[in-house]
């Protein structure tokens, strides 16, 4: 699993930078729940990293998404536990999220999404100037970034057993470590 073959593979069949950004900050986020939970890093980053990489040809049809993305890892040699992880993510084919890995990147994609909406309407649109406190008025606002499901996010709590305020304190240091790499 070579880091930077596998972001060239990523950067072949994914051309929106946005998407691109996304899944930097979810391999970010996961390498930083992996040391929090005593798990593989590496293993970890590289299923953040990708985990929406059929995004772009299946945006019309959810249904497909994540099974496509599946095929193609585990055609490029993925270890079988992140094929399964980047398959379960998406809710939408009920398979049930199995291992911490599972669980961890069911729980983190949604929120690299809102940290990044929360910055977004900073003054200076900075990661930097983000704080939990922040994270946590803009999350009781079902209408702030209501893309972003507070079900799936919480989910830290019943199946990482993460608090949902360390959770996101170790998602948004993971992030700003990365600001630059994401523009923000």
């Amino acid at each position: 699993m070579n880091r930077d073959k596998l972001l060239e593979e990523l950067k072949k069949r994914v051309k929106d930078e946005h998407l691109i950004k996304h899944m930097l900050a979810t391999e970010a986020v996961m390498r930083a729940v992996a040391k929090r939970l005593g798990e593989d890093e590496e293993k970890w980053g590289i299923a953040g990293l990708l985990h929406d990489i059929d995004y772009e040809v299946t945006k019309e049809d959810p249904d497909k998404h994540s099974l496509i993305g599946a095929d193609w890892l585990k055609e490029m040699g993925l270890p079988d536990d992140v094929v399964y992880a980047v398959k379960v993510h998406n809710e939408r084919h009920g398979l049930p999220r199995l291992s911490l890995l599972d669980k961890a990147l069911y729980a983190v994609d949604p929120l690299t999404g809102f940290i990044i909406a929360v910055a977004l309407v900073m003054p200076d649109k900075k990661l930097a100037t983000v704080k939990v406190k922040s994270l946590k008025k803009k999350f009781k606002d079902k209408s702030f970034a209501a893309g972003a499901s507070r079900e799936q996010i919480r989910t830290c709590e019943s199946e990482l057993n993460i608090p949902l305020s360390e959770f996101f304190e170790i998602s948004l240091r993971a992030m700003q470590d990365i600001a630059e790499e994401l523009g923000l």
